[in-house]
């Protein structure tokens, strides 16, 4: 610190009469320095204090913060929000459950999560119909043979309408499922039909006998390794094969006419296994009208509902570990594939 003398007094730059109400006139330079030192004192504790105090509201402003983000994970855990949209005098909810993806026993689409959902669809007295969102390429057919069975006897007991909303794809054993709804919705650039049935396997031998790799299968009848992917096919297997597959493909396009018969064109054939766009659809008589669930909601003056499983929250849509699940799901299904064969699926 330095000092500017006038032989008078004394000042400091930093500390002066203004400043600090001290007068340093006539004041020894002794008595000078100790009423400084005093004040530099006085003002480092002031400093402290006054750091004290910020260190105290920044802790408890970093405190709000965290409890508020606990509280918003925490609702994103236990609230299901509601989407579409948002009608000031709606009367009740659409109640939606969603069938996304492929319809088998290990996905959201399977029986054993779908029909949980529309019991608590149905059961709310709120809800004055119940919508399927459909967004699936097909699956197993027994898996959508007991959602539809679900839904029939739920229309029973609580008399309340149930609509299909195709997505993007509402194909096979999807389209299945909306057929047996009181009215079919497809978006106008949805995809919809795909009317029959499929089996799929694996062949690799030929990659076997490349590596000179042999597979035995001692089996009780001509029939009973007919899938097997590490064995060549034979024509026995490949008749009894197709014999499945038109057996169920014609078990579903003959449902297929009794559900939609009076609304089909004559002369198109539904059972090709094509896929139409919505507004096709419409003309050949798959859906009953072009729209989306918003849509649906305004035409019935009601909110959306969702209901498990595939209803939407507000968590992170990418972590590690659900790429990690999804990663080794993905490997497991594939090998899975190629040691068994594949069911009779609607696709």
């Amino acid at each position: 610190m330095e000092y500017e003398t006038d032989g008078k007094s004394r000042r400091s730059r930093w500390f002066g009469k203004r400043s600090t109400g001290l007068d340093f006139a006539g004041m020894t330079p002794e008595q000078t320095h100790q009423a400084i030192t005093s004040l530099m004192v006085s003002d480092m504790l002031k400093e402290r204090r006054s750091d004290r105090r910020w260190r105290a509201v920044r802790r408890v402003i970093t405190a709000l913060f965290l409890l508020a983000g606990i509280g918003v994970y925490l609702a994103t855990l236990f609230y299901e929000p509601k989407t579409g949209p948002l009608l000031k005098d709606a009367d009740g909810y659409l109640g939606v459950v969603r069938i996304t993806g492929a319809i088998k026993n290990s996905s959201n689409a399977s029986a054993e999560k779908v029909v949980p959902a529309l019991n608590e669809a149905f059961a709310d007295p709120k809800v004055k119909a119940v919508v399927l969102s459909i967004d699936s390429p097909g699956g197993a057919p027994v898996e959508a043979e007991r959602i539809n069975f679900a839904v029939g006897e739920l229309k029973k007991r609580h008399k309340k309408p149930v609509y299909a909303v195709i997505q993007n794809i509402g194909a096979s054993a999807g389209y299945m499922i909306a057929m047996h709804t009181d009215k079919i919705y497809a978006g106008r650039y949805s995809l919809v039909g795909s009317i029959g049935a499929a089996l799929q396997t694996w062949d690799v031998h030929e990659a076997l006998n490349k590596r000179d790799v042999r597979h035995q299968v001692y089996a009780s009848g001509d029939l009973k390794n007919m899938l097997n992917p590490f064995s060549p096919p034979s024509e026995a297997a490949g008749r009894k094969a197709q014999e499945l597959v038109d057996n169920a493909g014609g078990q579903f396009f003959a449902e297929f006419k009794e559900r939609r018969g009076s609304k089909l064109k004559e002369g198109v054939a539904y059972d090709t296994g094509e896929v139409w766009s919505g507004e096709q659809a419409l003309k050949l008589g798959l859906v009953d009208e072009t729209g989306t669930i918003e849509q649906l909601a305004y035409a019935n003056n009601a909110n959306v509902k969702e209901f498990k499983p595939g209803s939407r929250a507000i968590l992170p849509a990418f972590t590690m570990e659900a790429a990690s699940a999804w990663l080794s799901s993905v490997i497991a299904n594939a090998m899975h594939g190629v040691a068994e064969a594949s069911p009779v699926a609607f696709r």
